[in-house]
């Protein structure tokens, strides 16, 4: 068996809420792996409603991997949604115009933090927020309302507000093995063939296939 075509968009019939993101996110600055998917009653294709303040002229990037598992009401804020701190007032004169286009600061000056990154299989939980610039490791899980505020480590489980560690789903050896053998990369029928163990959390029996 090959699995399912990541190539649908819908991948279970009859059950459009859950919606296999690469196939109709439309916009360049968002990149979305293989089986990611994105579950929303209200629409799931319209995923990218939920990506905010992502402007062409800022430049920045939604990262997400392969295996992804994104919960209703998942949200990310951009870099375009940040204002300028340095000054006395944060408030965005420039945008408004009659004149105050003129106090624009160059755009070194605002505050941008790079590329967010979602690593692979990673598990979002229902109406998360994910804060610009944030990397979210491998196999990490976000729980539900949790606001990211900052790098989440791979393997990981946070949760809160803001999110913080909560406990590491393997030890620091098991998540070594894990991000050498990256299976999410392994052709789909050996990602097949391999399911019992992946499913059973049979890391040695993983690594022996590779």
């Amino acid at each position: 068996m090959q699995g399912p075509n990541p190539d649908n968009p819908y991948p279970m019939a009859g059950f459009p809420q859950v919606c296999y993101l690469k196939n109709v996110v439309q916009n360049p600055q968002i990149e979305i792996g293989d089986f990611s998917y994105y579950d929303d009653p209200e629409g799931a294709e319209n995923f990218e409603r939920n990506v905010r303040y992502l402007f062409p002229f800022i430049g920045d990037k939604l990262v997400i991997g392969k295996f992804c598992a994104l919960a209703r009401g998942v949200k990310f804020i951009m870099n375009g949604g940040n204002h300028l701190l340095s000054g006395v007032s944060t408030y965005p004169f420039w945008i408004f115009g009659g004149g105050w286009e003129n106090s624009m600061p160059p755009a070194s000056a605002l505050p941008f933090k790079g590329d967010t990154r979602v690593g692979n299989d990673v598990w979002i939980g229902y109406d998360a927020l994910i804060m610009p610039g944030i990397k979210i490791g491998n196999g990490a899980i976000i729980s539900a309302r949790s606001v990211v505020t900052r790098d989440v480590p791979a393997y990981s489980v946070v949760g809160g507000n803001p999110a913080a560690v909560i406990k590491m789903r393997f030890a620091p050896e098991q998540i070594a093995r894990l991000e050498a053998l990256c299976w999410w990369d392994w052709p789909v029928d050996k990602i097949t063939a391999c399911l019992p163990q992946i499913i059973a959390g049979d890391i040695d029996g993983l690594a022996g296939e590779n």
